[in-house]
């Protein structure tokens, strides 16, 4: 019975283009990567679109460099819990980074590192979602904060996108003692930024708290790429502040920033903490080297890359929409959404532009809503203006192709 009921629910995705497969990359995280489409299939090189290292650091040799130094000083593992053996000095020491980093946005900050954003997510709505609670959540938050609000025992309630009135007008019949307001900082599939200045205020004619997940966000945003708080300049304690390391950063896990009260209560009970084993004190150990390059010189002139770039393609893709019949998300990050609409038509596009050596995934539902199917194409700072060109030249032609066949 299962396998029937298993096979029937595959067979339904497939009548939907709605099944996904993975791919194998056999070279590091780079523009430039060789990849095979299943086991036992020829790798081959793809000029690829669809990473989140937007910053390049995920193969920058001294974080290579510095993984390496890790994992020699401290082992491959943790060995356990934070909570039993596994708190390593280098968890501390990036711990205290990352404090310093959010003292100027979260007063009297201090950071909690998790080996995964989900868990992230997931520790500070179910261990602050309780009974007593309500979570205001943005209709396109992320699946790990929609998880985590299903996960809380709090009352949820939803409110669309970036519809500050709205959310005003629930907040005004919310009789909880504690209402926490749930955002994405950068939207991962459309690219746009919340309008957090407005979430802040309300938070504060509230009385409510104000969790930002930074995802896409930390490192790229802001003078010196401590996030988005920098890029908007605000400051509160009732900010949480949950960043990603696996992106931006290069190298993986998350983080919580916030009231020392706060932490103190997730490391007590936030089951996605304390029931796991701790990442690899290497990685940490990497991860100060990247924060010292996000912060310095050359983090700045690898935004200004990204910037770049992100100019570029967005001025390439205008006159292809038009002509193709495309939508391009309002997007200034590095994540630019070109929407397509029906499911079949992105993995259409997506396997033309693979014909023509670029990988650019296609997102399709349930990540998207039925109908907004897309290219989800994210820049990095390694990507050179030839890569962006050749980008646009395989859109161009392929959009040339659709109009013959029309």
């Amino acid at each position: 019975m299962l396998l029937e009921r298993l096979s029937r629910a595959a067979a339904a995705r497939d009548a939907q283009a709605l099944t996904r497969r993975r791919r194998i990359a056999h070279s590091a995280c780079a523009p430039r990567q060789t990849v095979s489409a299943a086991p036992g299939d020829e790798a081959r090189p793809l000029l690829t679109f669809c990473s989140n290292d937007y910053l390049g650091l995920a193969s920058h040799p001294a974080v290579v460099a510095a993984f390496a130094e890790g994992a020699a000083r401290y082992g491959a593992g943790s060995g356990a819990s934070h909570l039993v053996s596994g708190h390593s000095v280098a968890h501390q020491r990036l711990e205290g980074e990352l404090a310093r980093w959010l003292a100027p946005h979260v007063p009297h900050a201090q950071a909690l590192y998790f080996c995964t954003g989900y868990m992230a997510n997931l520790a500070v709505l179910t261990a602050l979602g309780d009974s007593d609670a309500t979570l205001f959540c943005e209709t396109l938050n992320h699946a790990s904060l929609i998880d985590g609000a299903r996960l809380a025992r709090a009352a949820v309630r939803r409110y669309p996108h970036a519809d500050v009135a709205a959310l005003d007008a629930q907040l005004r019949e919310c009789d909880t003692p504690l209402r926490l307001i749930v955002t994405d900082s950068v939207f991962s599939m459309d690219g746009d930024l919340a309008p957090l200045a407005e979430l802040l205020a309300l938070a504060d004619r509230h009385d409510a708290w104000l969790v930002v997940d930074d995802a896409h966000g930390f490192g790229v945003l802001g003078e010196r790429g401590r996030g988005v708080l920098e890029h908007f300049g605000l400051s509160s304690e009732r900010l949480i502040y949950i960043g990603t390391l696996g992106k931006a950063a290069g190298v993986a896990g998350a983080f919580v920033a916030a009231h020392p009260l706060v932490i103190d209560h997730l490391i007590n009970t936030a089951r996605s903490y304390i029931y796991t084993t701790a990442a690899p004190p290497a990685a940490a150990h990497a991860l100060l080297t990247s924060l010292a390059l996000i912060e310095g010189d050359e983090g700045a002139a690898r935004r200004a890359r990204l910037a770049h770039g992100i100019a570029q393609l967005r001025g390439g893709l205008a006159p292809l929409c038009a002509r193709a019949g495309w939508q391009l998300g309002d997007s200034a990050t590095a994540i630019q959404p070109l929407i397509v609409g029906e499911n079949a038509a992105a993995l259409a596009l997506s396997g033309a532009l693979e014909a023509q050596g670029i990988r650019v995934g296609a997102i399709r539902p349930p990540t998207v809503a039925p109908g907004t199917a897309r290219l989800r194409i994210t820049l990095s700072a390694s990507h050179a203006a030839d890569d962006v060109e050749r980008l646009l030249s395989a859109l161009a032609a392929t959009a040339m192709t659709t109009e013959a066949a029309a």
